[in-house]
């Protein structure tokens, strides 16, 4: 057996794990990276997600293969006190489900990824007496992984600002884990070199102010004779919009609700202009690509724009505040970076430079480790 690995002589051990949490991708996408090292280790791992029931959860998880368990469990932000109260009383009814699926699969420990799904299933399990791990995205900890990191064995956090907010001895900087083949970055081909691309990501959920502003951006850009290849992700809630907007203002564009290989799309972009979740902030870094990064201005204790700030400040990225944000002003922005190549491959360089490549196989080892004690 080498570094670590257990395929050689451990294949006939089977090591099974629930990874926990969802809502959006950037809950799910780390928890898959973390899935897919385990693969690495083990012949056959047994792997369940448990989420709530938002479809988009199952069809991430479906496409790449992995058994999915739902649960009634919603999120308490925003939702005012009624709401909110109706929340509170399916907890009980959340944590019981997730005990039977505890109870059924027989995992050696749960691992919570972040979102609401998380809560119950890391509560089940400390009751149930299994050892329990989270994982933070964010540079500020969001609420679930706040009030679960007084129970949880280990907390795993993405960015060394996430430690103020928990109070715990067991807190390990790891990363954020991204799909490995991220890293193994392609390129451009020869031909598409002297051809623009810019992709649009608002996440998994979209992002209106950002496809707006883009789109009034795009129309700048073609007056002045610029016209970029485009691959814009909207978001299901606003694709229909977007798809309009295009057609309505004879604009060229790949624009789809949802990228199933951001890997691809990635690969094939100049520059990605973007929301500021953790989990775009570090493929951005894996994929070496510059970016123009919009935060979201309402996001929990302005954590998106913390993220933000740790590519703009190795000189990655740059950033636009939302209030700032107007067609015109992002022109000028990709405008620059369009007319100098040597900016935007200083821009990528610098956005690798704040990658951790092995955050999975970190967080993996801390995870056998607290298996064995």
């Amino acid at each position: 057996m080498q570094g670590g690995r257990h395929k050689a002589e451990d294949g006939a051990r089977e090591f099974r794990i629930i990874i926990a949490g969802g809502g959006t991708g950037g809950h799910l996408f780390p928890g898959i990276a973390v899935a897919r090292e385990l693969e690495t280790m083990f012949e056959k791992p047994g792997i369940l997600f448990v989420v709530g029931h938002k479809r988009i959860e199952s069809e991430i998880l479906s496409r790449y293969g992995y058994k999915v368990a739902p649960i009634d469990v919603e999120g308490l932000k925003g939702r005012g006190w009624r709401k909110g109260l109706k929340v509170l009383i399916k907890l009980p009814k959340s944590i019981f489900q997730s005990a039977s699926l505890i109870k059924g699969f027989s995992p050696a420990l749960v691992l919570g990824m972040g979102g609401y799904s998380a809560g119950p299933a890391c509560l089940a399990a400390r009751f149930l007496g299994l050892k329990t791990a989270i994982h933070e995205q964010n540079s500020y900890p969001g609420l679930t992984n706040r009030l679960l990191a007084r129970i949880v064995d280990r907390v795993f956090i993405s960015f060394e600002e996430s430690r103020e907010g928990f109070k715990t001895r067991s807190t390990f900087l790891t990363g954020n884990p991204v799909r490995n083949e991220l890293f193994a970055r392609g390129g451009k081909e020869a031909e598409d070199r002297n051809r623009f691309t810019i992709l649009v990501v608002g996440g998994s959920q979209g992002a209106q102010a950002v496809n707006r502003a883009f789109v009034e951006s795009l129309i700048y850009l073609n007056k002045t004779g610029k016209y970029p290849e485009v691959i814009h992700q909207t978001g299901k809630t606003d694709h229909e919009q977007v798809l309009l907007d295009y057609k309505n203002k004879n604009l060229k564009g790949q624009v789809v609700p949802f990228i199933e290989d951001m890997v691809g799309a990635y690969n094939h972009a100049d520059l990605v202009v973007s929301r500021a979740g953790a989990t775009t902030i570090f493929e951005l870094a894996a994929s070496g690509k510059p970016s123009v990064l919009i935060p979201y201005p309402h996001a929990a204790n302005n954590h998106q724009e913390i993220n933000a700030l740790s590519l703009v400040r190795a000189g990655g990225a740059e950033m636009i505040h939302q209030k700032d944000l107007t067609g015109e002003g992002m022109a000028r922005v990709l405008t620059k970076y369009m007319d100098d190549r040597q900016a935007l491959n200083e821009m990528g360089r610098n956005a690798q430079k704040i990658g951790r490549p092995d955050a999975a196989k970190v967080i993996v080892d801390q995870l056998l480790e607290m298996v064995k004690t």
